[in-house]
Parts: C-alpha cells; structure tokens; sequence
C-alpha cells in the first residue's frame, strides 16, 4: 500500500513523457515521479525511496525531496502566501502546504512562522496542516520514563517556561529555572523526562539528569577556561545568575562539574576563581 504523506519504497515500473511511475509490492497503485527528479542510470524494476503527496489536480506524485514534515508530525513553517482559501506554508517541496481558514489559529500573516500538525483531510484525501494542533497531542497511554532521552519542539511560552511537543505526540514543559541556554519557539533540541505526574502532564529538562551530566559539563568549563586565557572568575559562592550567564548551566551542575575537574586535577580552585592547570 502507498502511504500519503510518508516515505515509500516504492519501484519503477516504466517511464512516461512525465517521468517515471513507481508502484508497491501490491501494485495498489502508480505515482508519477517528475523527470527532474530522476537518478542516474535508473532501470524498471529499481526501487527508490520517495515522499508521497498529491499535486493540483488530486494526483499522486512522488519526490526524493524530504519535506519538513510528514504525516502525524509538528513543525514550525513559514507562510509563503494567504488568499481567499487560506494559507501556503513553504515546507520543502515545489507545491506548498496548505492551511485552511478553518485551521488557522487567527489569521495567518505572509512571512511569519506558525508551529502547524500535518493530518489528512478525510474529506478530500489531500494532505493539510493545522495552526489549531493541540487535539493531536496524545494524553492517555503515555510511554515515558524519568531520565528517558526525546526530541522536543520548544512551542509556546508560558507563566512557568517553555511548551514543548515531545517525540511528536505529547505535550511537557520546561521550567524557566531549569532552563539555562537560550530558547525560542520553533526550536529543536534533544530534552530528557523529569517526571509524567499522575494528571498526565510531563515535566521535560534539557540537561540529563545527576551525574550523567557532569562530563559534557566539565568540558564546557573547560572551553570557557581555554577560550578566557584560563581563567573564570566564579566559584562556588558565586551568584546563579552569573554562572547561567557565562557558563549556561545551573549552579548545581557548574558545582558537581568543578568537583569532578578538581579530583582530576584539570582545574586549581582560588579564592578569586578558577584557573585551568597547565
């Protein structure tokens, strides 16, 4: 079967003025893949990997393009266009995205980006994205664990940090007082489980928890030190906020890092800061 909306292996099965139609194991259907796009010493009964979606006139068409989001996926896009049927989203492929009105969560503006779900129209069978995403995110059955590595989409903020869409399919938030790098909406980053309360909602870090952050840490005391002619004026009385501004990390993380550089003798703690040991 040829999944709308997904990477397909699919297989040539001969060349037409257009290109050349590729079909599945079941022969289900044939989806034309443009002459623009054809590789290099193709022959029938080839396979080749290709997104699929529908063109203007509601025909299957294949790209070996990759778009920026796939069917059941959330991506931050921007508005190419607005008419009198909604909006166009630029999301990698010659044929843009469409938004309908309906979808929109105001009126979306040419030029800005908007965080939209991709889901297929079960009335027409074509491909769409919704600015309105959030009865996509999954609240029941959640298959998370404390400390498990995801992939985040930082969304929205909030009184208390940052939305994020995880693994694309759930909701969590990051706390503005465990956030210690810079941020924005429509960013992706790699994030790790603090903990899935019983109401269902999730509370997400962006450092791995306990000392498994501690290396990675360390190295980046380091770099600072190397790149400050080996000097850091900060200690462990120094103020949060100046270790977040110099370093990105927490207090607690910059403590746990300087002592392990210390028992390793890479660092020399003074009254006046840290110096890096030749």
């Amino acid at each position: 079967m040829i999944h709308l909306g997904e990477t397909n292996q699919l297989k040539i099965v001969r060349q037409t003025h257009n290109g050349i139609q590729l079909t599945d194991e079941e022969a289900s259907a044939e989806v034309l893949l443009p002459n623009k796009e054809l590789p290099k010493n193709w022959k029938p009964g080839d396979s080749l990997q290709v997104f699929v979606f529908k063109d203007s006139d509601d025909c299957l068409l294949a790209t070996r393009e990759t778009p920026l989001i796939k069917l059941h996926e959330f991506a931050c896009l921007q508005v190419k266009d607005v008419n009198e049927h909604g909006a166009f989203l630029d999301w990698g492929l010659d044929k843009d995205l469409f938004v309908p009105f309906r979808e929109q969560p105001g009126r979306m503006i040419p030029g800005n980006w908007y965080i939209v779900y991709l889901y297929l129209d079960e009335q027409t069978n074509r491909l769409a994205a919704t600015g309105r995403y959030q009865r996509f995110f999954q609240e029941s059955f959640i298959r998370l664990e404390a400390g498990q590595e995801v992939d985040l989409l930082i969304d929205n903020r909030t009184e208390l940090g940052h939305n994020v869409i995880i693994n694309n399919r759930y909701q969590g938030l990051v706390y503005d007082n465990e956030t210690f790098a810079p941020i924005r909406r429509g960013d992706r980053c790699k994030g790790y489980i603090k903990q899935v309360r019983e109401d269902g909602k999730i509370d997400v870090r962006l450092e791995k928890p306990g000392y498994a952050k501690v290396e990675p840490n360390g190295e980046k005391i380091l770099a600072a030190l190397q790149a400050n002619q080996g000097f850091l004026p900060l200690t462990d009385k120094s103020a949060p906020d100046e270790i977040s501004r110099l370093l990105q990390m927490s207090k607690k993380t910059f403590k746990k890092a300087i002592g392990l550089l210390y028992k390793l003798r890479r660092i020399r703690l003074e009254a006046n800061g840290i110096y890096l040991v030749a």
